[in-house]
């Protein structure tokens, strides 16, 4: 690390819109050791004091579902040139495990999460806000992949989340944030136009951040 303060990006954008895979772009063509990616994912409260078929029932497309108060910790942290801890969540179970893995200060802090342009006291940590902007069947599809693959849910189960809570949580929360972001990225990692256009600012921006 050097005396300059890290460059904080914010990506943000609907479930399934591709926000991950224009992160990880990112990452391969800043290079993985000038950047700290922290996921809003991982901060999630935990649910294990609640009956499993009680957690099943939480919204967890509000943002009251989310731990930003520690996420907003962790930027702190990385930006004062200071490891954090990030949680590690149990996505089947709905429970934060008492592992943690280490993240260490870089010259970029990446954020990644449908909700973190609708909190001010996070938002306000971005130097570059980019929402990720993908049409609703293209996001479902990809929920619902995801979900099978890598969660252990049910096509019925996946269904019934997107109706009660993903679709109206979207419109409510994370379509209206879209007008905090910087940038928009049309059709996510696959506007590689964007993208180039993206890691090009990232790396003049790197050149010139500073106190």
């Amino acid at each position: 690390m050097t005396d300059r303060l890290p460059l904080v990006i914010g990506i943000a954008g609907g479930s399934g819109s591709g926000k991950t895979t224009v992160a990880q772009s990112i990452l391969q063509r800043v290079g993985p050791e000038r950047i700290a990616f922290l996921q809003h994912d991982a901060y999630y409260k935990d649910l294990s004091g609640l009956p499993p078929a009680q957690r099943a029932e939480v919204n967890f497309d509000h943002p009251n579902s989310l731990e930003t108060d520690l996420l907003i910790q962790h930027i702190k942290q990385l930006k004062n040139g200071q490891p954090v801890q990030v949680p590690i969540y149990d996505f089947t179970t709905h429970s934060r495990t008492d592992r943690t893995y280490t993240v260490a200060p870089r010259p970029v802090i990446l954020v990644e999460g449908i909700l973190i342009f609708v909190e001010p006291a996070l938002r306000e940590l971005f130097d570059i806000k980019i929402f990720v902007d993908t049409d609703a069947d293209l996001r479902f599809i990809r929920r619902l992949q995801r979900d099978l693959t890598e969660r252990g849910r049910t096509t019925e189960s996946v269904i019934k989340q997107y109706l009660t809570t993903v679709r109206p949580m979207h419109l409510e929360f994370v379509e209206p944030s879209k007008r905090y972001a910087d940038i928009i990225i049309p059709e996510g990692g696959f506007n590689t136009t964007a993208l180039d256009m993206v890691v090009a600012r990232i790396e003049r921006l790197l050149d010139t951040h500073s106190l």
